[in-house]
């Protein structure tokens, strides 16, 4: 570009000058320069038309022919336009392979901008959600997946881990849903068909259930023959046998009503209602009740109950019952004589925390990712001795789920551990114990 503009500049000079001279023979200089200029003028103005409808035409043909450097700057804009066209090209089949390939998945790929709109989805998203290819683009995603547990899942921001709900379009399909983040505040979400990992799932439950169902009917009459038994007149030995038949019995039933509850908890990832618990009631009965325990184990803890008033926790009460006391009971079973555990709940910006604090011998760092998995056990002895099931942690952690909370756990070996809740900013609600106080 740089070389056209000096052979312009030396076209203008050598016509002004060949101009002028011819002009000082014939005696008109003036007239001569000043005709040179026009019809020089006139062929550029001439040449830069030509060049703006090459430009402008919709479809790109060969530049126009000339000499000079009008011809040169054709030909190197014509050769910028074919390396253009060529990337452009590139670009379209790169895009089309994608497209394809995407169009091929059985998953549901959609592209979500920064402004929470569907900007993009393949075909698959059209069979499994739903969508419209020609209504549906740049519709709000919320306006489009409406599952309230959809919306809390998206607006919270951490997609670690994925949602599985019901398909808005076939109620029949299970969908699981993942966000990933990417470019300028981006989401791809990809939305999976997991039916038949729900119904074999569902299968192994349903198992799980009869079997403990069935399991009720014949420890009941076992433990009946057993009361019965130990209230006779019978030899020290054979009551020493009974009294522990009955302990194991007690035991089993404890195991089979944990199963039955895991169960029902895993058969829905969500609460069946949700409502404000009074969490000064449930953790007040939870406290009194680990006193009583503690007694029973002839064990003299220390229990404290540390409440913030100012908010109670929306869910399911008996869930949430069955999960904080099965961290309480664990603390009052695995903490020696004359211990300290702190229950506390409290809220700020993040949400609401529930907590339990004790003064045990503490866990490992290698067993603490796997305590919630069913009949894990750090030390086999030791928890058979405490008469737990192994069950409590897993159903801890499915009602925290439910109620779309995590569970923490910090613990160092001698130093004790603390065990807590975490609920999101919209599982919490204002709590009306005071205004029912002062009224």
């Amino acid at each position: 570009m740089h070389k056209n503009r000096h052979s312009m500049f030396t076209s203008l000079l050598l016509v002004s000058g060949c101009s002028f001279a011819l002009g000082l023979l014939i005696g008109y200089p003036s007239w001569a320069l000043a005709l040179s200029l026009f019809v020089w003028a006139f062929f550029q103005a001439r040449q830069f038309n030509r060049l703006m409808q090459w430009f402008q035409s919709e479809v790109k043909q060969e530049p126009p022919e000339c000499t000079g450097h009008w011809g040169e700057l054709f030909d190197e804009l014509s050769r910028l336009q074919r390396g253009r066209q060529k990337r452009e090209d590139r670009l379209k089949s790169i895009i089309s392979r994608f497209q394809d390939s995407t169009s091929a998945l059985s998953d549901a790929i959609i592209i979500i901008d920064r402004h929470h709109n569907l900007e993009w989805w393949n075909k698959s998203a059209n069979h499994l959600l739903g969508l419209n290819q020609e209504s549906d683009r740049g519709m709000p995603v919320m306006n489009l997946l409406r599952d309230p547990r959809f919306v809390r899942y998206y607006k919270r921001g951490q997609y670690n881990d994925s949602i599985t709900l019901p398909s808005p379009a076939h109620s029949d399909i299970q969908i699981q849903f993942h966000i990933t983040r990417f470019g300028d505040e981006d989401r791809l979400l990809v939305a999976r068909d997991v039916s038949r990992l729900m119904r074999l799932e569902q299968t192994r439950q349903d198992f799980v259930a009869n079997a403990s169902h069935e399991l009720r009917t014949p420890l009941t009459v076992i433990r009946g023959y057993l009361e019965t038994f130990l209230d006779q007149a019978l030899p020290k030995p054979l009551l020493r046998g009974l009294s522990s038949m009955q302990n194991q019995a007690r035991r089993m039933e404890n195991l089979v009503s944990d199963l039955l509850l895991l169960s029902r908890l895993e058969a829905s990832n969500q609460a069946s209602d949700e409502h404000p618990i009074q969490i000064r009631s449930v953790l007040t009965h939870i406290v009194e009740d680990a006193e009583q325990l503690a007694k029973t184990l002839d064990k003299d803890h220390k229990i404290s109950l540390d409440i913030d008033n100012a908010f109670d926790l929306n869910g399911q009460e008996i869930e949430l019952h069955s999960a904080f006391s099965n961290l309480v009971f664990n603390a009052v079973r695995y903490t020696p004589a004359n211990g300290k555990i702190e229950v506390r709940w409290w809220t700020d910006e993040q949400g609401g925390h529930f907590s339990v604090k004790d003064t045990g011998p503490g866990i490992e760092a290698m067993h603490l990712p796997r305590l919630t998995e069913r009949f894990y056990r750090v030390d086999e002895s030791r928890s058979s001795a405490s008469g737990g099931t192994g069950l409590g942690l897993a159903i801890v952690k499915h009602v925290l789920a439910r109620h779309g909370g995590q569970l923490t756990i910090k613990s160092k070996l001698g130093k004790g551990s603390t065990f807590a809740c975490h609920f999101p900013t919209e599982m919490i609600a204002p709590s009306h114990v005071e205004d029912e106080h002062s009224a």
